[in-house]
């Protein structure tokens, strides 16, 4: 549940931005009368990022055996592709967001202005895909589905909140910070993602070394428990792990971590 608060959070204070600086600067060069085009473009971008979600959650249930396998492994993979480029496309260009999202809105919004729907929608449509997709897989790695569900929805309402009372100027915050310590955290996550996609393949038969178990802690940390739920749904530990999912977490978080750190230490100006 914290893990996918966190990327609700997380995710929709992005779109929430994106937003809300669309909204900005029409206002600003007194175009009021584009914003329902606007409105309409994140709604559709919305609307299909649910549907995404809802089929991801459906139709991968409806499988069973090595094609349930094959696909969650590869959809876990996908998403933990989909989220390092986006903490790191994020880290890069957050400082710039603001005239690049301008500068299209100035190119697309000459005659009727339909071609901004176009711009709120991609915009937004591309955090919302990704957000459902990485949401579905770090639920599906717990084995739970309420409490997770619910965690997004709730982050995803704060980000909103959020948004709209940054929108308002009634609350500062330091997105830089922000942006850099729940970055470093969705690595973890995404590690514990990758690990469950490791052991997806390994199960259908894709990857080898299912039967070469690293540890076995089960008698001390149950799976059921409240702490084993715990791990298992912000780092992605389980109390039975493979040689391969322990060192394709351990490289991941490493390597990643340690990238997006330096890139996020580069962008910080000398005092």
């Amino acid at each position: 549940m914290l893990a996918n608060l966190l990327i609700g959070l997380r995710e929709g204070l992005e779109a929430a931005l994106i937003i809300g600086i669309l909204a900005a600067y029409l206002i600003k060069i007194d175009r009021r009368d584009a914003l329902p085009k606007m409105w309409l473009g994140v709604g559709i971008a919305a609307l299909i990022s649910t549907i995404v979600g809802i089929m991801l959650g459906t139709g991968v249930a409806q499988l069973e055996g090595p094609p349930e396998q094959i696909l969650a492994g590869s959809l876990s993979f996908l998403a933990v592709a989909l989220v390092t480029w986006m903490v790191f496309w994020m880290a890069k260009t957050a400082r710039n967001l603001k005239g690049h999202l301008e500068s299209d809105i100035d190119k697309n919004l000459a005659g009727n202005g339909w071609g901004l729907m176009f711009v709120a929608f991609l915009a937004v449509g591309r955090e919302g895909i990704e957000t459902a997709l990485f949401i579905w897989a770090a639920a599906t790695a717990t084995g739970e589905k309420v409490l997770p569900t619910i965690g997004a929805i709730v982050g995803l309402a704060v980000a909103a909140l959020l948004g709209w009372l940054i929108f308002k100027g009634m609350v500062r915050l330091n997105l830089s910070k922000f942006f850099t310590w729940s970055g470093a955290f969705l690595i973890i996550v995404a590690a514990g993602v990758l690990s469950y996609g490791i052991h997806e393949w390994q199960e259908a038969g894709l990857l080898p070394g299912d039967a070469s178990k690293a540890f076995n802690v089960s008698g001390v940390i149950p799976s059921d428990s409240w702490y084993g739920v715990i791990l298992r749904g912000t780092i992605g530990f389980t109390p039975e792990m493979s040689w391969l999912q322990v060192i394709g977490w351990i490289g991941f978080a490493a390597i990643v971590l340690t990238l997006f750190l330096r890139q996020m230490k580069a962008k910080t100006p000398a005092k």
